[in-house]
């Protein structure tokens, strides 16, 4: 777990579990290029990392534009010189209503992120990676990613097909020394799923969030460290005969079918 003058690039990495990665890979001696659309977040998250004595550049992108995705790429590059690791991190949760209701600007809102950005960041990391002859790429996919979530079709299908371009690109890269996986957090206690128990129920979010949690087998949301932790795991050599494989990290959620009834999925 020694990253040492290896260059980590992650997105949506200004809060959440992009930010609690970036600080993690920090810590293990990794160079960190931090991207996110909201700047005051993304420089913090580069501030802590400097301030923790590591070395870390930001960059402002909107990842579901391909100019962004190709500058943040060039970044890192004309900033360090390679990329070893790519944390595919940025995405949104979207509204909660039933599919018959579903806002459809929200619906290819959700999509344009969750996936246009996912994939968009393949499609430019990638080749990179591929002329460096080796790389670790993990996708921020969700048990939203597998199995049903009522009331958040958009979400539920974007991570659907977050965890089916990993398994396509992990098919076309491995011969290329590249390893390509997806972590799957359930509720984890972050922005997002503070909003999406607010949303359930703005009058009594507490209460939304109190019963979600006695329903999860451990009796807590995870934290953003912990689904970090199995992504920094996946990036590295530790992981080097796993490719195409989504991990989940959700307190027994989905082994219980508890996830079935929950609209509350995760939190990048």
């Amino acid at each position: 777990m020694d990253f040492t003058g290896k260059v980590v690039l992650i997105t949506g990495a200004g809060n959440g579990i992009g930010r609690a990665a970036a600080l993690g890979f920090a810590t293990r001696g990794a160079k960190v290029v931090v991207v996110d659309r909201d700047k005051d977040s993304g420089e913090a998250t580069a501030g802590i990392v400097r301030q923790q004595g590591g070395d870390s550049r930001f960059v402002a992108a909107d990842v579901t534009k391909s100019a962004d995705v190709q500058n943040y790429v060039k970044a890192a590059l004309d900033a360090y010189g390679a990329i070893d690791c790519f944390y595919n991190n940025a995405g949104i949760e979207g509204s909660i209503a039933p599919t018959a209701e579903y806002d459809e600007d929200m619906f290819d809102t959700v999509m344009a992120v969750n996936v246009r950005g996912v994939f968009l960041g393949l499609r430019h990391v990638l080749p990179v990676m591929i002329r460096q002859g080796r790389g670790a790429v993990v996708n921020t996919a969700s048990i939203a990613g597998l199995v049903g979530s009522p009331n958040m079709p958009a979400y539920v299908a974007s991570k659907h097909a977050v965890i089916g371009l990993t398994k396509a690109a992990s098919g076309e890269v491995g011969r290329n020394g590249i390893r390509v996986n997806a972590v799957c957090p359930g509720p984890i206690d972050t922005r997002m799923i503070h909003s999406v128990t607010a949303m359930i129920n703005p009058a009594d979010a507490a209460g939304v969030a109190a019963r979600y949690q006695q329903s999860i087998p451990i009796g807590r949301f995870g934290q953003p460290e912990e689904v970090a932790n199995t992504v920094i795991f996946l990036c590295s050599d530790l992981a080097s005969n796993i490719t195409g494989a989504q991990y989940v990290v959700d307190g027994g959620r989905t082994a219980t079918g508890g996830a079935v009834s929950n609209p509350a999925m995760r939190s990048e």
